[in-house]
């Protein structure tokens, strides 16, 4: 059986506490460029359906009707509902577009709706936009498929529950962040416990195989002893899966946080006092530690693909599907197809006019090399499995690990007198100690990250 612990080393941590990516996919989204063409696009989809295989399908919905203070999504704030109609129309357009040029054969296994806020839709939008999905995608009928969607419990009751259970949705994952009034007021997301339970418990009424609490530490005026209350009160209701997320507080980089008044900020010892507490809880309520944030019960499919060697992480966060191209749709919205990531543009005025036009909406993209790749294929295995038999990348690849990586495997020394890892001449595995900081692990093998540090957040 895989040891799936973790242990909370204070010193350990605050040694590598730097800045690193998320590794959502690797090479990371900063190097996307406006280079890549629709044509380049093409291309690779053309060269993906020679080789078949099924498909994952991101649509992303850019409503909220309120702003969060610490959101860094790519959203559209209004409280006029109509909004959303010309985007739909578009987003209709686009799906028809990409599905043209899909081979019909090739099955839809994954699907999300995340945002924004996919339920500030009524349910006639969003059954017309499962329906035309239907029309242009081989859909899934026998929910064996991964459908899954991001809700605010603010938007959200019973009757809404009933009707994506209805659309297909079999996975749930519902924001919260925290219970306290203070910190609810600080970040401007009045919630209750009422509504959130009843959507979770509307949820398990209506079969939904997965439900997930999305939590974040760091946010203001959080302390240890009022993030655990929230805890323990979540804890009661035993949901499959955690996302424990750390605050990046970027008021430079993002507006709206700069409504957040930075003496209210929780300081470094406070957040990783959190995060030890909420390792501990949850790990004494028996979940197991999947890595970068998440928790989940040892019979969730997440625990079991990361026990039986078949754990993905893509930019949706963790999958079970590792075998499906990913498909974005919608303004912002990044896929991968074959060797490339693709984005869409960010802006709704140009999404819609490149839609009009007939023309995919692509902002910009990369093509992997074949070191890329190769680095792709480490970097998933070590922040999915926590371990990485150099044989099987060897195989794959065709080149000598030892070789390859001799820099690589060089500056691991120092993490491995530190207790994060072992490297052996045959594999690397990440200790209980270093899981927590496996983002540095992985940045030792990411030969584009020193030019981009200072553009990411701290690790924990």
């Amino acid at each position: 059986m895989m040891d799936q612990s973790i242990q909370f080393d204070l010193a350990l941590i605050n040694r590598y506490d730097k800045a690193g990516p998320r590794y959502t996919s690797y090479p990371t989204a900063l190097e996307l460029h406006e280079g890549f063409t629709e044509e380049n696009y093409r291309q690779h989809i053309a060269t993906s359906n020679a080789q078949g295989g099924p498909l994952s399908l991101y649509f992303h919905i850019p409503f909220c009707d309120t702003v969060c203070f610490y959101c860094a999504c790519n959203k559209i704030v209004t409280k006029n509902r109509q909004h959303a109609e010309p985007y739909l129309a578009s987003l209709y357009r686009e799906i028809a577009l990409q599905g043209d040029l899909f081979d019909s054969t090739r099955i839809v296994n994954q699907l999300h709706w995340g945002g924004g806020t996919p339920t500030f839709l009524n349910y006639e939008q969003m059954q017309t936009l499962m329906d035309v999905t239907r029309q242009h995608f081989s859909l899934v009928d026998d929910d064996s498929g991964e459908y899954s969607i991001e809700v605010d419990p603010r938007e959200t009751n019973s009757q809404t529950i009933k009707q994506l259970r209805a659309l297909g949705f079999n996975r749930i994952s519902l924001g919260l962040q925290d219970f306290d009034p203070a910190v609810q007021k600080a970040v401007n997301r009045l919630q209750s416990e009422e509504q959130t339970f009843a959507v979770l418990e509307a949820s398990r009424a209506e079969g939904f195989r997965s439900i997930n609490i999305d939590l974040i530490y760091g946010l203001p005026l959080q302390t240890v002893a009022s993030f655990a209350i929230t805890l323990d009160k979540v804890l009661a209701v035993a949901p499959d899966r955690f996302s424990v997320f750390n605050y990046a507080h970027m008021p430079n980089r993002f507006k709206t946080q700069r409504q957040i008044n930075d003496a209210d900020m929780p300081s470094a010892e406070v957040k990783l006092a959190i995060l030890q507490m909420v390792g501990e809880k949850l790990s004494a309520a028996g979940y197991v530690y999947i890595g970068m944030d998440h928790f989940a019960k040892p019979d969730d499919e997440l625990a079991i693909a990361q026990r039986e060697g078949h754990l993905y992480r893509n930019f949706q966060g963790y999958s079970t599907r590792s075998d499906c191209d990913l498909v974005g749709l919608g303004i912002t919205s990044i896929g991968r197809v074959g060797d490339a990531y693709i984005q869409n543009v960010k802006n709704l005025d140009e999404y819609n006019k490149r839609i009009q036009q007939g023309k995919l909406p692509v902002f910009k993209g990369v093509e992997l090399n074949n070191d890329d790749i190769i680095r792709r294929d480490v970097i998933t295995q070590l922040i999915c499995h926590f371990n990485l038999n150099f044989s099987s990348i060897e195989q794959r690849h065709g080149i000598v690990f030892n070789h390859y990586f001799a820099q690589e495997l060089s500056l691991l020394t120092p993490m491995q007198a530190d207790g994060l890892l072992k490297v052996s001449a045959t594999a690397i595995e990440v200790l209980p100690a270093g899981r927590l900081l496996i983002r540095n692990i992985c940045m030792v093998f990411d030969q584009y990250l020193a030019k981009k540090q200072q553009q990411f957040s701290k690790v924990i």
